[in-house]
């Protein structure tokens, strides 16, 4: 056996000589126990040590009433989005013979298949289906009508996109909104649970669908779009629905009333929803995040069709048919059945000051120079058509107010605002003292703080009313005369006032129009004799500039029109020889 072996005894106990004698098999026999004995203490003793644990974790994790509710409300929801009852149905229902098809309970493709199915037949077979799966009668039958709808909307072979419903589409929506009202009247219907099967298909609804729900008074708009979770997926479905829904509409077809009633229906709901103050509101589960929806779609609508006019549409295409209707829901009819004036009186309020702001990439230096080309005769007539719809609903003095205001506090897309003053003092009688009176305001603050921001704002609004003709505004050469050409003019308060002035008109020389500094030059501003350097210093740069540019002052001639297409320029010198 070798210096190891040390047989023992069986049955006797191992003393101190053994330990003495044999220490490596003490050892092993001591780790063998050991181990025996945490394998005993681990069976018998883990279930100590499981429920020790989980007490542990409800001490930690100990909830409050309202923690309780979030969990539960979280269980619920969880529940719900993995809840499969066509599968239950598969595992409930008995032999083929005897089984309860759901699908064929309400048959949309045969001739009066569901005629002789009575209501309560209908509610009854479904509440013992419920009751065989051992869920709510309500969330089965909302189950069945949602799968029902989006079959309805599936059936058609026309492919996407497309938002409106066959003949044969409605009158099958039509039976199966019959069987939901019925359900609804015996409460076995749950709105809440129907939306939410809706939103799991969303890519399969057509938006008529969606709104003759609505129509019907079974799921009303504003429900359905609270009952999403995720207000970014909700924007982005409905603007691209509407935007299909404006191309139909303009689409020559029998169904444009149709079309039509869904867009002013849409708009009502989104314009009543995004503009009422939190005062206004009852009985919104969440009125903040509705309005945050409805104002970011009908921004993200104007938005599309701003830059549809941007990119030059043809007059006549798909795209310019889907901005004109669009641009129609501003029509005044199209608010009739919203009681307060005070929701569309907002959201024109906030579409203006869209429209003004919207991508602000021109320079004032682009506008000195690019202004003739935004008069009203230049201006697309969506947006002159856009501009005068907005009119209607705001008075002359709250469209100036909101110029200013806007034009004060953010940066400003100037075609838009130059294009939309022009539409002002052409469209609107009053608009011309209003416009003047605002310009003199401008002037009389640059003046006394030196404010270049409203010195350049002044001459821009001024030229572009005076573009329009004098039966809009007086002309430049009146206007400008009329400020700065008498010792009552803006500049005459003080010398840093008249620094002031040759110093802004020195820096606009290189982007200004030839006719502009004809007028400057031809009726200078009034200076006193001891600062005539500052004018005549002007005088020689603006006459430099017009003979880089060949432009005579003297041929500015007895009509000027500022708003032509080009300059006089200088005519060429007659050629000499024996024939002239």
């Amino acid at each position: 056996m070798g210096a190891r072996a040390c047989p023992r005894p069986m049955g006797r106990k191992r003393g101190p000589e053994a330990e003495r004698r044999c220490p490596w098999l003490v050892r092993d026999m001591s780790a063998s126990q050991a181990r025996g004995a945490a394998s005993d203490l681990g069976q018998g003793g883990c279930r100590r040590a499981w429920v020790e644990l989980l007490a542990g974790r409800v001490k930690r994790q100990k909830l409050g009433p309202e923690g309780e509710q979030k969990v539960r409300e979280s269980a619920v929801r969880l529940l719900r989005s993995h809840l499969n009852l066509g599968d239950l149905v598969l595992e409930v229902e008995g032999p083929p013979g005897k089984q309860l098809c759901l699908s064929r309970l309400i048959d949309y493709d045969g001739p009066g298949a569901h005629i002789d199915l009575s209501s309560s037949l209908i509610g009854s077979a479904l509440r013992d289906q419920a009751a065989q799966l051992g869920v709510p009668a309500a969330v089965l039958c909302s189950q069945v009508v949602a799968s029902g709808l989006v079959r309805v909307c599936e059936a058609d072979a026309v492919p996407p996109p497309k938002v409106l419903l066959t003949p044969d589409q409605r009158k099958k929506l039509s039976s199966l909104f019959e069987i939901a009202q019925n359900l609804l009247a015996q409460s076995m219907f749950s709105r809440l649970s129907f939306c939410q099967e809706l939103w799991k298909v969303q890519n399969s609804l057509l938006l008529e669908a969606v709104w003759r729900l609505h129509v019907q008074n079974i799921v009303s708009l504003q429900e359905l779009l609270e009952s999403h979770a995720d207000s970014q997926a909700v924007v982005a479905w409905l603007s691209r629905d509407l935007r299909l829904l404006c191309e139909q509409t303009e689409a020559p077809c029998q169904h444009t009333d149709v079309a039509r009633a869904m867009l002013a229906d849409f708009v009502q709901m989104l314009v009543s929803r995004g503009f009422q103050k939190n005062a206004d509101v009852r009985g919104t589960v969440d009125p903040e995040w509705m309005s945050q929806v409805a104002v970011a779609v009908l921004k993200r609508m104007l938005a599309s069709a701003l830059e549809a006019l941007a990119a030059g549409i043809q007059e006549g295409s798909a795209a310019h048919k889907a901005v004109s209707c669009w641009f129609g829901v501003f029509s005044g009819h199209m608010y009739g059945s919203i009681i307060s004036t005070e929701y569309p009186k907002r959201f024109f309020c906030h579409t203006l000051t869209q429209i003004l702001t919207h991508k602000p990439v021109l320079k004032v230096s682009d506008a000195v120079q690019m202004q003739r080309e935004w008069s009203f005769a230049r201006t697309p007539p969506l947006l002159s058509g856009l501009y005068r719809r907005l009119f209607v609903i705001l008075s002359p003095e709250e469209l100036v107010g909101h110029l200013q205001e806007v034009l004060e506090t953010q940066e400003v897309n100037w075609q838009h605002v130059l294009s939309c003053v022009s539409t002002l003092v052409i469209c609107l009688p009053d608009a011309q003292q209003l416009v003047n009176g605002w310009v003199s305001r401008l002037l009389t603050h640059a003046f006394e703080s030196c404010d270049l921001d409203s010195m350049v704002l002044a001459f821009l609004v001024a030229r572009q009313a005076a573009l329009e003709g004098p039966a809009a505004f007086p002309s430049y050469a009146a206007w400008f005369q009329a400020a700065f050409g008498s010792a009552r003019g803006f500049h005459g308060s003080s010398k840093k006032a008249l620094v002031f002035l040759f110093k802004f008109l020195s820096d606009l020389v290189p982007f200004e129009a030839p006719r502009y500094l004809q007028v400057h030059i031809l009726h200078p501003p009034l200076v006193p004799s001891k600062y005539r350097t500052l004018l005549t210093d002007y005088v020689a740069l603006a006459r430099t500039r017009l003979a880089d540019l060949k432009v005579s002052v003297e041929n500015m001639g007895l009509y000027e029109d500022l708003s032509s297409a080009g300059d006089v320029t200088e005519p060429a010198p007659l050629p000499s020889g024996p024939g002239c």
